[in-house]
């Protein structure tokens, strides 16, 4: 890409997006679109024909989707899948109309079998059932891949699709019926320092700001559900729940990280097969807690449902073929917490 290079960054305000539209500017990048959802409709594909065809964009970053954690996967399963290809084959396919130069596809490490081999990787894609939990969101991207794949076959088009692994950084979604596990575990932890404090319109601002607090949640803390007040102090510590037995490994990498491993490999990759973004390295979501009960300075009960779901056992990344290409992440996981709670406290307090 040349610094004046037309470059569209689809889903600019989501958490990758508006990491890859930071990494851009800071690049000195010059001629970067961007559209909010009432601007323009993904899912509309008119709408979608009509934007590339105004505007041209030599370059597109398609980090537009839906996106969620066990919970929102289960609940709205037609809406992840309906909403992710659409997203998703509206934008490619007018890229190869209007003779996008290059588009960068992200996917996601859910698209591999739940146990297949670890590290996993890109070639064990297809080689077995996916997890359950986030089958239809896995299928979406899968269907992503592969459109890019055939379009580059057919029409000799450069497009690439990416898979990083769990992501966390600022605006992340802490929705806490939607969101992954590490952004539900800060602000659980979050609400239960407040409440062990006694800082009932701390929580109040919370919610104001991140959206409703689920009924266990507001238990588990020592709130009445339907006042938000605080219940008999009798009923014992604010604890911290958490979904499964901790034992499922998990790897992180800072969203910052992935928009530089995407602005590089927009530059310096041209190939159909797809390419891991992570760090080779992961840690139980038990030490996760942990990690992250210790930047929040949570120090009382955490207790854990064995009847939820763990999802996948483990999900750790192959890198090699990132690495061969001359890149690594550069922000250590305790680090990156660290800011991204920072970040978070700045917009609750």
């Amino acid at each position: 890409m040349d610094k004046a290079s037309k470059i569209y960054v689809a889903g600019h305000r989501g958490l990758v997006g508006s990491a890859v539209l930071r990494k851009l500017k800071a690049d000195g990048y010059s001629h970067i679109i961007t559209r909010t959802h009432a601007e323009l409709d993904l899912i509309r594909q008119d709408q979608v024909e009509a934007f590339f065809k105004k505007e041209k964009p030599q370059h597109v970053f398609l980090a537009a989707a839906r996106v969620g954690g066990i919970w929102g996967n289960n609940i709205y399963p037609a809406q992840f899948i309906y909403e992710n290809i659409a997203i998703q084959t509206n934008i490619i396919h007018a890229a190869y109309h209007n003779e996008t130069k290059k588009l960068l596809f992200l996917g996601s490490s859910c698209i591999y079998p739940k146990l297949c081999p670890q590290p996993i990787k890109e070639e064990y894609l297809l080689s077995g059932p996916l997890e359950s939990t986030n089958e239809p969101y896995a299928i979406a991207k899968i269907a992503g891949i592969k459109m890019c794949q055939a379009y580059n076959r057919q029409y000799a088009t450069h497009y690439i699709s990416v898979m990083p692994n769990n992501l966390y950084g600022p605006e992340d979604n802490f929705d806490l019926q939607t969101s992954h596990v590490l952004p539900a575990l800060i602000r659980k932890f979050h609400l239960a320092k407040l409440a062990a404090a006694g800082d009932w319109q701390g929580i109040k601002k919370d919610e104001q700001v991140f959206g409703p607090i689920p009924q266990e949640v507001k238990t588990s803390i020592g709130l009445d559900p339907a006042t938000l007040q605080p219940m008999d102090t009798s009923a014992g510590q604010p604890a911290v729940i958490l979904w499964g037995t901790g034992t499922s490994r998990r790897e992180f990498l800072h969203v910052d990280d992935l928009a530089a491993a995407c602005v590089f490999l927009m530059n310096h990759y041209d190939s159909s097969q797809i390419i891991n973004i992570g760090w080779g390295r992961d840690l139980t979501v038990r030490e996760l807690a942990q990690m992250i009960a210790d930047v929040v300075g949570y120090d009382a009960e955490i207790k854990w449902d064995r009847s939820k779901p763990d999802g996948t056992p483990r999900k750790l990344l192959d890198v090699f073929r990132l690495k061969n290409l001359g890149w690594q992440p550069q922000i250590q996981l305790v680090d990156g917490l660290q800011a991204v709670y920072q970040w978070y406290l700045d917009r609750t307090g």
